[in-house]
């Protein structure tokens, strides 16, 4: 198609992600292989994939497998229950907000992702949010799944990580689609924004999970659109995934059907990104 390189950026917005698979047919049906990939949350998983070798077909056989069968997911869900006596009585007594996230990157992640960044076949940066450093941290190298369990690690579900001395959580709180690490590393930048925004609930108010998720997402679309106005992508993609819920997995099938024209428009919008580039 062109000799321009082409680099990626997947945004967060956890089961919303999943429109991320159909960038990812597109790329490949245009022939194009990222010289570059970076991540936020779900969008650090999927890239993690991608950066492993594997294709849309293998993520989306993947994430139907796995979320297609609710038993399954129980059971995956049964081996992430507390290893110890002494984890039990750590931390909140309830599942949610004490999940550990690392076991949760053992039980769903993908055989073909390696253990460290090293491995994989494409490079690759992940973003987390330092919590009490009130910062975004970078991780591209060393233990893989530590990072991205960093990165997903979304608070009131899931443990923080504690990394080198800092209290890591979801990277998308800071920066859901960091593209901008990398404007050096390739001659089209194609970024793609899956927070979405929050629907009108169906009561005369939202509910509090309702409201915190939805001023999440309201947050994440400003920082967003701030860094759009100072220097925006090549490529902006967003996919029609209003009324997809944060945790909405097991719905994997609709959510590719919903959002299955992404990869038309991923095509249109690189194919303009390449001809404007010359």
């Amino acid at each position: 198609m062109s000799d321009k390189t082409v680099a990626v950026a997947f945004g967060g917005g956890g089961a919303r992600g999943l429109a991320h698979i159909h960038v990812i047919s597109a790329l490949e049906e245009l022939g194009i292989k990222p010289t570059a990939l970076s991540g936020a949350s779900i969008g650090s998983i999927i890239g993690a994939g991608v950066a492993s070798g594997m294709t849309a077909v293998d993520i989306e056989d993947f994430v139907i497998g796995t979320f297609s069968d609710p038993t399954k997911v129980l059971s995956n869900f049964w081996k992430m229950r507390p290893g110890s006596v002494s984890e039990v009585f750590n931390g909140p007594m309830t599942m949610l907000g004490n999940i550990n996230p690392m076991k949760v990157m053992k039980a769903f992640l993908p055989p073909q992702v390696p253990e460290t960044f090293e491995e994989l076949e494409i490079p690759f940066q992940v973003v987390a949010t330092d919590f009490y450093g009130q910062k975004v941290v970078t991780l591209e190298d060393g233990n893989l799944k530590q990072a991205l369990a960093a990165s997903s690690a979304l608070p009131a579900i899931f443990r923080p990580v504690k990394k080198d001395g800092a209290v890591l959580v979801d990277g998308g709180i800071l920066n859901s689609v960091p593209y901008e690490l990398l404007f050096d590393k390739a001659d089209i930048i194609v970024a793609i924004d899956v927070v979405g925004g929050p629907l009108k609930s169906k009561q005369e108010t939202p509910s509090r999970i309702e409201a915190i998720a939805g001023a999440s997402q309201l947050m994440m679309q400003a920082t967003t659109q701030l860094k759009l106005e100072m220097k925006p992508p090549h490529v902006f993609l967003e996919p029609p995934v209003k009324g997809i819920a944060v945790l909405d997995f097991l719905k994997a099938k609709q959510i590719l059907k919903e959002t299955a024209g992404t990869k038309d428009q991923t095509k249109r919008a690189i194919g303009a990104a390449m001809r404007k580039a010359g």
